[in-house]
C-alpha cells in the first residue's frame, strides 16, 4: 500500500474514533490568524483569506490561546489536489496529513498536548516532494475539556482580520500637573536590540491633535514621523476645505512634508533617519496658541548621546486654541505581515514644561490597549514600569497580558532633567 493510501486510511480511522461529542469546537480562520513565518515573513493568505501550500520551502503559522493545560484535537478545513501532503507540527510533534479532497472539508490531523496555558503555535508546510497544492481556510480546534476558553481573532467584523494580524496597540497616558498650561512635552525612547521588526511605530510624544515618534518602514529605511490632524473630520485629505488645512510653517533639512488619511487626515512630516536599536533618542514637542484662533505644533528630535536637536517640522492647525493636552506614548504594529513578531520599547525621562518655563517630571502613567486586545482577539500585550523607565510590549504571541486601566510609577530621573535653551532651538 503506498504512502498516500496509508495516510488517507489513517485519517479515516481517526475521524471515526473522534466522532464522540466534543465539549466545544473553534474555527481559527487563516484570514485573521495565519502568518508566513519562514524562511522570512510575508503575506500568508490569498484574496479569499486562505493559506495556499505548494512546497516545503515556506512555513505558515497559526496561533490560538488556551486558558489551561489541555488536550486538543486538530483538523484542517481544507481542500487539495492529488499527491498533496501537509506537515503539521505543534512543538516537536509532527503529523503528516493527506489533503486530496476537491471540495473543502474537515481533514483530521491528530491529538496534541497543550502542556501549559497560553498561546499554541501550529506550523504548516508541504511535505518534501509535494505533488499538489493545498488550500487551508481554517484550523479546527476541538477539545473534550469543559469550560476551556480558546482565544484568537474570531471574525472579520470591522475588518478585524486585518487589525488582528497587525496585533494590539498599547498606550501609556502620562500624569501631568492639572490646572497648568503645558507648552512642551519631552520624552526619551530606547528600543531594545532585537525588538525592532519591520512595521513598528514607537510613538514618543502624543498629544490631542497628533503624534511624534520613530518607525521601521523596511529593511533599509527608518523614519522620524510627526503628524497633526486637521480639525475637519475625514479619512480623505482631499476633502479638507482650504481654511481647515494644516499649514506648514517650517521644516528641518531633508524633512519631507505631505498629507495622510485613513485615520483622520492632516499634515505629515518625516525624516528618513538610520536610528538603531539600543541607542536612546530624545523627543521634544511644543504646542502653542498663536492668539489668532490657531495653534502651532513644533517637534524636534535628536540622538541623546550626541546632544543634538534637529527640527522636524512646525505646523499651524486652524480653528484650534489649546496648549499641550493628552500627553501619551504608544507602541504599534502597522504591517500585518509582521504582526507575529514581538516589539518592545522603553520610555524614560518623561517631562513637561508649563508656560512659565517650569519643568515637571512625569513619573506616573496609565496603561491602555486598543479593541484588538480589549476584545480578546489578541492577548499579547503588556506595559509597566521597570526602574527609572516605563515599558511597552506587543505582538509575538507571548503569554503575558496587561490590564487596561493599570497605573505604573517609575523611579525619578530628576538628576537627568533635560537642559534646553528653547530660544536656540532650530526653527
Amino acid at each position: 500500500m503506498n504512502q498516500r493510501r496509508v495516510l488517507a486510511l489513517s485519517c479515516l480511522v481517526f475521524q471515526l474514533c473522534v466522532a464522540s461529542v466534543w465539549a466545544d469546537e473553534w474555527r481559527v480562520a487563516a484570514g485573521g490568524n495565519a502568518y508566513k513565518s519562514a524562511p522570512q515573513p510575508g503575506n500568508a493568505t490569498n484574496r479569499e483569506g486562505s493559506v495556499v501550500i505548494r512546497d516545503a520551502l515556506q512555513t505558515y503559522s497559526l496561533f490560538f490561546s488556551v486558558d489551561q493545560p489541555c488536550k486538543v484535537t486538530l483538523l484542517l478545513e481544507a481542500k487539495g489536489a492529488d499527491g498533496a501532503i501537509v506537515d503539521v507540527s505543534v512543538g516537536d510533534v509532527h503529523k503528516e496529513v493527506a489533503v486530496e479532497n476537491k471540495e473543502v472539508s474537515d481533514i483530521p490531523v491528530g491529538e496534541f498536548d497543550c502542556a501549559k496555558k497560553g498561546y499554541v503555535r501550529v506550523d504548516l508546510k508541504g511535505k518534501e516532494g509535494i505533488k499538489g497544492s493545498v488550500q487551508i481556510q481554517s484550523l479546527v480546534v476541538r477539545s473534550e475539556v469543559e469550560n476551556l476558553k480558546v482565544d484568537y481573532v474570531r471574525n472579520n467584523e470591522g475588518n478585524m482580520f486585518y487589525w488582528g494580524r497587525r496585533g494590539p496597540s498599547v498606550h501609556l497616558g502620562y500624569q501631568v500637573p492639572r490646572d497648568l498650561n503645558i507648552q512642551y512635552g519631552y520624552s526619551e525612547i530606547t528600543v531594545p536590540v532585537g525588538f525592532d521588526p519591520i512595521g513598528s511605530y514607537y510613538m514618543a510624544n502624543g498629544f490631542g491633535e497628533g503624534y511624534f515618534g520613530i518607525q521601521v518602514n523596511s529593511e533599509s529605511e527608518r523614519r522620524v514621523l510627526f503628524s497633526v490632524w486637521s480639525p475637519f473630520q475625514t479619512d480623505n485629505p482631499k476633502d479638507i476645505p482650504e481654511e481647515q488645512r494644516i499649514a506648514v510653517l517650517g521644516r528641518g533639512p531633508d524633512v519631507r512634508i505631505g498629507e495622510f488619511g485613513n485615520e483622520g487626515s492632516g499634515g505629515q512630516s518625516f525624516l528618513i533617519y538610520p536610528w538603531v536599536a539600543g541607542k536612546t533618542y530624545r523627543f521634544l514637542t511644543e504646542v502653542k496658541p498663536d492668539g489668532k484662533g490657531n495653534t502651532v505644533y513644533t517637534s524636534w528630535f535628536g540622538d541623546k548621546a550626541a546632544d543634538e536637536w534637529r527640527l522636524i517640522a512646525s505646523f499651524r492647525r486652524p480653528k484650534t486654541d489649546t496648549h499641550y493636552k493628552g500627553f501619551h506614548s504608544f507602541l504599534e504594529s502597522f504591517n500585518p505581515a509582521f504582526g507575529h513578531i514581538e516589539r518592545r520599547v522603553e520610555n524614560g525621562n518623561v517631562w513637561v514644561v508649563d508656560t512659565t518655563g517650569k519643568w515637571h517630571e512625569c513619573v506616573q502613567a496609565r496603561f491602555s490597549v486598543d479593541p484588538t486586545g480589549g476584545n480578546r482577539h489578541r492577548l499579547d500585550y503588556m506595559g509597566g514600569a521597570d526602574g527609572d523607565h516605563f515599558y511597552m510590549r506587543n505582538c509575538g504571541f507571548f503569554n503575558e497580558t496587561g490590564k487596561a486601566g493599570d497605573s505604573f510609577k517609575r523611579q525619578s530621573t530628576a538628576t537627568e532633567k533635560p537642559v534646553i535653551d528653547f530660544d536656540k532651538l532650530p526653527r
